[in-house]
């Protein structure tokens, strides 16, 4: 299994969602993000993480609220942003990083 650093050492943007199944706002990105992955393609790739099963990672990412959506692209962090974004933002961010 890849690890995080992995994943974000990727050349095409890679949005990442830090989440928690108990989360109300949540729960409103999941649609979202399924919209935004399929306007973007191959052109991204985006990747949820469960805070409750990933607390080590959160804490050092310095997540402090969810849903976080974060930007990575290169292994660096380009753009982060707590709570619900809409698919229209993430679309012209990721096309924007692409």
């Amino acid at each position: 299994m890849a690890t995080f650093q992995d994943i974000i050492n990727s050349d095409k943007p890679v949005l990442v969602d830090f989440f928690a199944e108990w989360c109300g706002p949540c729960k409103m990105m999941s649609p979202i993000l399924q919209d935004v992955a399929q306007r973007v393609g191959e052109n991204a790739k985006i990747v949820k993480i469960d805070v409750d099963k990933n607390q080590a990672l959160a804490q050092q990412m310095g997540v402090r609220g969810v849903p976080t959506l974060a930007i990575f692209k290169n292994g660096e962090q380009l753009w982060r942003q707590s709570g619900v974004v809409q698919a229209n933002q993430l679309e012209s961010l990721l096309n924007q990083y692409a």
